[in-house]
């Protein structure tokens, strides 16, 4: 039996998780549970799998949990601090990094020093520290097992296949909610961003697919998980979202993933690995009359692509700014105190500014990572509507 920690256990991918628990009741105990606000949901999941630990950003949920579960064995704590120092007791099997956005990067790392595998569902860690996490995980002999579908399906393509022989790794992406539009990019609102046309996802990772910076950030996530350079890596617009992702190896020769569109399998993978066990879910029905279209993405409706291989290429700071000031404009979207185009205008303004900033250790990211927040901050005000 694996014990597993949640990290985000109230978001899509925790909730999915817990589902995969309860498929498998045999093979997995869940030790440590978190969760940013949703106080009610994490009571229910405790009530439910009586965790060792469960923790949530603000004392006074905490203290209302603890209320809540007088004669509880779980721990309820609260605060970033708290959380780290659970994470290095429970020293869980596997983690599953889930955190919505940069936050997530310092209890993943934690997990790491503990020498948990990793499943990691948070591209924005890795975007943020990739070569800190990786050298970590390399020092630890720790496993990195991608959780978002696209990476999970190239670490599935990429089992069997020596380096030497794989040319490109090529991430297909659905196109978001506007891959056919020809309206003003600018006059798009909120509502329209969100009707994300395959998947069900949150708010914030509904927006990345709009201005598909999300495959943007899943190219710097693939270098630092794969090896890849980035004329290695490769994104293909392929609306149906049923082949998650592929490689071309020298041969000329293609190697691809295919399943549902359910966040529960490449989870299970993740838990299982390296294992496979004969799936509870929905079968995946290839004779159901399914076309596959692939085509090339437009730089100019998507200009956010471009910026992350720009960022890829400096390295360094660089992503980390990109992702920062990205985390700062779509909320400011979602607000609506800027245009849907003034999301990769100002992203843009960060890199050029902050990008080329040294970095040498963590903590400089992390001050970094502050100071292109406030950045970005500072252009939403000069342009708020």
């Amino acid at each position: 039996m694996k014990t597993i920690s949640i990290l985000g256990s109230t978001g899509s991918i925790g909730t999915s998780t817990l589902k995969v628990i309860d498929a498998f009741p045999d093979r997995f105990d869940v030790v440590l549970l978190s969760a940013h606000r949703s106080r009610e949901k994490l009571l229910q999941q405790i009530q439910r799998y009586r965790p060792q630990f469960a923790s949530i950003t603000e004392a006074t949920d905490a203290a209302w949990l603890r209320e809540q579960l007088p004669d509880t064995t779980t721990t309820v704590v609260a605060g970033e601090a708290d959380l780290l120092q659970a994470v290095a007791t429970v020293k869980a099997d596997t983690t599953v990094s889930a955190m919505v956005g940069a936050a997530g990067l310092r209890p993943t790392m934690a997990a790491i020093q503990s020498g948990s595998t990793i499943a990691l569902a948070n591209k924005e860690a890795m975007v943020v520290a990739g070569a800190f996490m990786s050298q970590a995980a390399r020092d630890k002999d720790v496993a990195i097992l991608p959780v978002d579908s696209e990476h999970n399906a190239l670490h599935q393509c990429l089992r069997g296949e020596q380096r030497d022989e794989v040319k490109r790794l090529i991430l297909t992406a659905s196109g978001g909610p506007f891959r056919t539009y020809t309206g003003d990019m600018a006059a798009i609102q909120p509502e329209q961003a969100l009707k994300h046309p395959t998947w069900d996802m949150g708010r914030k990772i509904s927006i990345d697919s709009a201005t598909m910076m999300n495959k943007g950030l899943e190219v710097i996530e693939a270098h630092f998980l794969f090896g890849f350079s980035a004329e290695e890596i490769a994104i293909v617009v392929h609306p149906q979202s049923v082949v998650h992702s592929l490689i071309e190896t020298i041969d000329g020769s293609y190697k691809c993933q295919l399943g549902r569109t359910d966040m529960c399998d490449p989870i299970q993978y993740a838990l299982t690995y390296p294992l496979r066990l004969t799936s509870p879910f929905e079968a995946f029905d290839i004779t159901r009359g399914i076309d596959l279209n692939f085509y090339p993405p437009d730089p100019v409706k998507f200009p956010c692509i471009e910026l992350a291989y720009q960022a890829l290429r400096w390295e360094g700071a660089a992503p980390t700014v990109l992702n920062a000031a990205n985390e700062i404009t779509v909320a400011a979207f979602l607000d609506r105190q800027i245009l849907f185009t003034d999301i990769p205008r100002i992203n843009r303004k960060c890199l050029e500014h902050l990008g080329t900033t040294a970095v040498s250790q963590l903590d400089d990211l992390f001050a970094v990572d502050t100071e292109a927040r406030h950045y970005a901050a500072q252009l939403v005000q000069q342009d708020r509507r």
